[in-house]
């Protein structure tokens, strides 16, 4: 298999492990709201899927969840909740500290404009490695696994499809970008992304 000149990354399930429970759980405790009710207002009402498909921006959202919740809800809030949901996979920043110089990193997630605009806050050991390649399907107004959300991610990249590799957990993502012209593998563990990773020649081997 070729070696890439980028590697993109999914970012929940693959370079991250991602729980629901307690971004809720902060949320609320931070508002001082029920967690029921910050579940249905974020997450059963759409709005989380609105904000990534950038039908509302970070504004919009944090204006919807206090008039739903019927208390103020800051940005500060939203990030806290969010850098509370998520904790690098093992192994992850050792194998990015050893891909980063011998090929590009980005990122592409469905997810909404505060992750984008925000990341160094809710994920500061990962910012490092991603600086001005986080890049968020809200941003699109597209979701994976759309084809166009991969190419035009990677035209903003100054990438052709054909020499990038992309990761996602979810199979159906993988197939997108492929059917985008990408090279393509779903993650199943960090094990795995290591032998993915050597069929195309990553990391660079030292002399």
């Amino acid at each position: 298999m070729r070696r890439p000149a980028l590697v993109l990354f999914d970012l929940d399930g693959v370079l991250v492990h991602y729980e629901h429970a307690p971004r809720v759980r902060v949320l609320a405790e931070r508002i001082g709201a029920r967690p029921e009710a910050v579940s249905a207002a974020l997450f059963d009402s759409g709005l989380e899927r609105d904000a990534d498909l950038g039908r509302t921006d970070t504004e919009g959202l944090l204006a919807t969840l206090s008039t739903d919740l019927g208390v103020p809800v800051g940005l500060e809030d939203c990030i806290a909740a969010r850098a509370a949901a998520m904790q690098p996979m093992p192994g992850v920043l050792d194998l990015l500290g050893q891909l980063m110089g011998s090929v590009q990193l980005a990122v592409l997630t469905n997810n909404g404009l505060m992750l984008r605009d925000h990341f160094a806050a809710i994920c500061p050991a990962l910012a490092p490695f991603f600086e001005g390649r986080v890049f968020c399907s809200a941003q699109f107004e597209l979701a994976k696994p759309d084809p166009d959300i991969y190419r035009r991610c990677l035209a903003a990249l100054g990438v052709a499809p054909a020499d990038a590799l992309f990761f996602d957990d979810k199979p159906d993502n993988a197939k997108g970008a492929r059917r985008a012209g990408l090279m393509a593998h779903t993650y199943r563990s960090p094990a795995g992304l290591r032998t993915h990773l050597a069929e195309h020649h990553l990391p660079e081997q030292g002399p």
